[in-house]
């Protein structure tokens, strides 16, 4: 089969012949016809990310058709379109994994090939309401928006919520998700047609972080946030404990923007600001994830497919200027 390889940090992907898995006995193997970016194989391939630096079939998330099965695993999977959940092997504690813990891409072989081998209980049949592309693009950002906003920071019906850096595919989602809930969601980018694509979306309003004290205008107007969910982090952070109201949660799960410094603690501890940093989810998140999803016909928004897998590296370079409105997803060719 083909799959696109990271041969070492800093290089551009490549695409090698190797042998097609066979599925273990309580493993299922997936034709795959879709996958889809996360900022973290940027991370990876630039080295910048915990776990193997090379050697590593990259992607986490993933659309195909099961083909075959182990000798312990339900036959009747055959045939059937799926979707997988990469959050491995969380363990026994729903507050936090354990120690042996992965993510579906580093350490273990990704979904940017043509076959890939998984556990039987991380698959999941594909939710019907979803494109093909739709639900390869669901999985990782899926799981990981739904615990910020609804285990971590337990947002309610009618509280005001603000998603920063609109355009990612997890803001997205946490977009949907909070309008969903019954929440009055704002957003932040740099790019006022981003804004204006989220206002077309549901959210009540915007505002622009490049604009000084951004922050000020946001609380004035609002009176401040119950909840903030974030994926930048950085030096922008203290404008976000600003922003919030007090009791208010500011939930996170990305560091793009590097290391949180300059705060202030006792703007954190007056006001009893929660910070509640969040990766990934358990197996009954992502069980709970795909059952809302599917309840409020909720669907990734799709900025852009590219056509085989030797468009790895386009797709890569792509997200990485910033300028996507959703999820990029990869053709599996």
């Amino acid at each position: 089969m083909k799959a696109v390889f990271l041969l070492d940090t800093n290089v551009p992907l490549t695409i090698k012949e190797v042998q097609t898995p066979e599925p273990g006995a309580s493993q299922i193997l997936i034709k795959l016809e879709y996958s889809a970016l996360n900022h973290r194989d940027v991370w990876i391939q630039k080295g910048k990310y915990a776990g193997p630096k090379s050697g590593l079939i990259l992607g986490s998330d993933g659309l195909g058709t099961v083909v075959k099965v182990g000798s312990e695993t339900d036959q009747n999977w055959i045939g059937k379109k799926v979707i997988i959940n990469p959050s491995h092997d969380w363990g026994d504690d729903p507050a936090a994994f354990g120690n042996d813990f992965k993510i579906l891409g580093n350490p273990e072989p990704g979904t940017f090939a043509e076959y890939i081998a998984v556990e039987e209980k991380y698959v999941h049949l594909k939710p019907t309401h979803l494109t093909d592309e739709e639900a390869g693009a669901l999985p990782l950002a899926g799981v990981t928006t739904y615990r910020a906003l609804f285990v971590r920071a337990a947002v309610k019906s009618g509280e005001k919520v603000l998603v920063t850096g609109i355009g990612a595919g997890t803001a997205l989602l946490a977009l949907q998700y909070a309008l969903a809930a019954g929440a009055e969601v704002y957003v932040t980018s740099s790019s006022q047609e981003k804004i204006d694509r989220a206002i077309e979306l549901g959210a009540t309003g915007g505002f622009n972080y490049k604009e000084e004290n951004w922050f000020q205008t946001a609380k004035e107007e609002t009176g401040g946030f119950h909840v903030i969910v974030d994926s930048a982090s950085g030096k922008g952070f203290g404008n976000l404990i600003e922003a919030a109201r007090p009791g208010g949660r500011i939930v996170f799960f990305g560091g793009t923007d590097g290391v949180i410094g300059n705060i202030v603690p006792n703007k954190i501890f007056w006001r009893n600001i929660s910070i509640l940093g969040t990766t990934m989810g358990t197996m009954q998140d992502f069980k709970d994830m795909l059952e809302f999803t599917e309840k409020h016909n909720i669907k990734p928004i799709v900025d852009k497919v590219f056509g085989t897998l030797a468009e790895a590296q386009d797709a890569l370079d792509y997200m990485h200027e910033g300028k996507q409105f959703g999820k990029i997803v990869l053709t599996n060719v």
